[in-house]
Order: structure tokens, then sequence, then C-alpha cells
């Protein structure tokens, strides 16, 4: 937690000046010939996407190590994971909507993608509502940490839903094998804004975690106050 505390000053700079970099290099990038200026929203819609895929992957590999170690300092992590997550979802969910008005003709379809992604919104949100339903803080994370789990299933079907079902998403932006399917100045600024997301994700993680660890340390300074209490009357 302290190597966090160090570090988040310095990401914060660094992603701000991505994005600075990267919203310049939006601005000046050419319109697709095909879906003009709407184009620009891959900038936000992909990285955006991104980011809700590596903040659940996050967040799985943290309940993994919780519930082989029982670290408290993995499941802290897990939970600041998700709030981040769902955020980024939303991101994706509200500007690919926005996309599709011009492209489709619709703000939303039951597209493979759109609708494994919104089943991974519902997850972030129930697992939320889970960890609060549960006044036993272990019992809390184990529960958790277990629906992380399951919900897990979720990732390869968002990945692999343009290849295995056929869908009005656009395949991958990067292609398969990374093979870019944009070039030139439509790739630059997406790539650019790519890494910025990057750094935002783990910006907002750090700083939810410090969050996170604050709050446990005040709940376990409370419950030691009212042990204190009941035993001296």
């Amino acid at each position: 937690m302290k190597r966090l505390a160090k570090l988040q000053p310095l990401l914060g700079w660094a992603t701000l000046l991505l994005l600075v970099a990267g919203g310049w290099l939006i601005a000046n990038a050419p319109m697709d010939f095909q879906q003009g200026n709407s184009v620009r929203i891959i900038y936000l819609h992909v990285p955006s996407a991104k980011m809700s895929l590596l903040m659940y992957l996050a967040a799985t590999a943290c309940s993994v190590m919780y519930l082989w170690k029982k670290n408290e300092s993995m499941d802290i992590l897990a939970e600041a994971a998700v709030p981040v997550g769902a955020l980024f979802t939303a991101v994706t969910l509200a500007s690919g909507s926005i996309w599709g008005k011009p492209m489709w003709g619709t703000w939303w379809a039951w597209d493979a993608r759109l609708t494994s992604m919104l089943v991974l919104l519902i997850l972030y949100v129930g697992l939320m509502a889970l960890r609060s339903a549960i006044d036993n803080p272990v019992k809390s994370a184990q529960a958790t940490a277990v629906m992380v789990l399951i919900g897990a299933v979720d990732l390869p079907i968002i990945h692999f839903s343009v290849q295995w079902w056929r869908t009005l998403h656009q395949p991958a932006s990067l292609g398969g094998g990374g093979t870019p399917r944009i070039e030139g100045a439509l790739l630059t600024p997406l790539l650019v804004m790519a890494v910025a997301f990057i750094g935002l994700g783990g910006y907002l993680w750090a700083l939810r975690t410090r969050t996170v660890a604050a709050q446990r340390q005040l709940d376990a300074l409370e419950h030691a106050e009212e042990d204190h209490d009941d035993a001296h009357p």
C-alpha cells in the first residue's frame, strides 16, 4: 500500500500528459472516409472497453490470491478494482451507444458484444451490492471472491463474441495477432489514448485502494472502541 501511495502522484501526472497529448492528436486526426467525425468516438470507446476487461482481470487475479493466501491486501485490491471497472464499462456502453446511432441507426442493439458487455456491468454492480450486503468482512470477502471467479467466464465471451457470432459490432480495432485494422493518423491517437487509459485505470485503482484500506482501518478502530465500551460499561 505504501508503494501505491508513492507511485500514485507520478502515475497521475504521466496520465494527465498522455491525455493532453492524446486530445491534441484526436483534434488533429483526419475524418474517416466512411464514418466522418463520428469515428473520433473510437478514441474513448476502445480504451474504455479494454480497461473494463483489464480491471476485471485484476479483480480476478486478486480474488484468486485472496482465496489461496487469505491475504487481506489482495481482497482490498479486488474490492478497489470493481468500481473502477464498473466506471469504464459504463463509459464503454454509453460511448458505444452514441457511436451506434449514426452507424447502425439505433442507440442499442442486442448484439453479442454489447450484450456480453452489459452483463459485465451487471456483474460489477452485483459485486458491489454483494459486498455491502454482508456484514461479516471475512464472509463478504469470500463470497465476492467466488462471485468474481464465476463471473470471469464472461471475459472470453466478450473478447471472442465478434468471432463466434455474426454481429453488428466491428472486429477488434487492433485486429487479430496484434495487426492494426486502422493505420497512420487514425492509429497514433488510438495507441496514445490506450496507454493513457491504462495509466488512468491504474491511478483510479490506486486511489480507490487507499480509500478502501483507510475505511477498513477506521472500521477496525470503531469496532475496537465498541468492544472496549462493552467490556467496561
